[in-house]
């Protein structure tokens, strides 16, 4: 994953997970934040961008329509408005930004609707960046 990252030039990894622990090794906040800065790249958790539970167990249920429902609601709270005007505040800094999530298919994945907010909001382009699998 870090190789994408700095093929792309990215100085900011956001990650956009409600949750930011994992059981894969390195992928957890706290080591891959170190990992990141190894590397030169910073690290955001922007937890309040995260889908809530039961969008995640819709997700995980395969109900879509139903996780967008949820996630558009989500983004209506004033902590997900506040982290959207944050990570718009970055990207309108010109600062290349990648954002993160466990989901690996974007059609699937609630970082999709905040790269496009953030699109609407800055005209910023968006790349979609995917790590290599062993």
């Amino acid at each position: 994953m870090i190789a994408e990252l700095k093929r792309a030039k990215v100085k900011l990894l956001v990650d956009t997970r409600a949750v930011a622990a994992s059981r894969r090794p390195g992928f957890s906040k706290r080591q891959l934040a170190a990992s990141l800065d190894e590397e030169g790249i910073a690290y955001l958790h922007l937890q309040k961008l995260g889908t809530p539970a039961e969008g995640r167990e819709a997700a995980r249920a395969g109900k879509l329509d139903t996780l967008w429902r949820i996630y558009a609601r989500h983004l209506t709270t004033p902590e997900a408005v506040e982290a959207m005007d944050e990570l718009v505040s970055i990207v309108k800094s010109g600062q290349a930004v990648c954002l993160l999530c466990y989901e690996r298919d974007k059609d699937c994945c609630h970082r999709t609707r905040i790269a496009e907010i953030a699109h609407e909001r800055t005209g910023a382009g968006v790349v979609d960046l995917a790590p290599q699998l062993f």
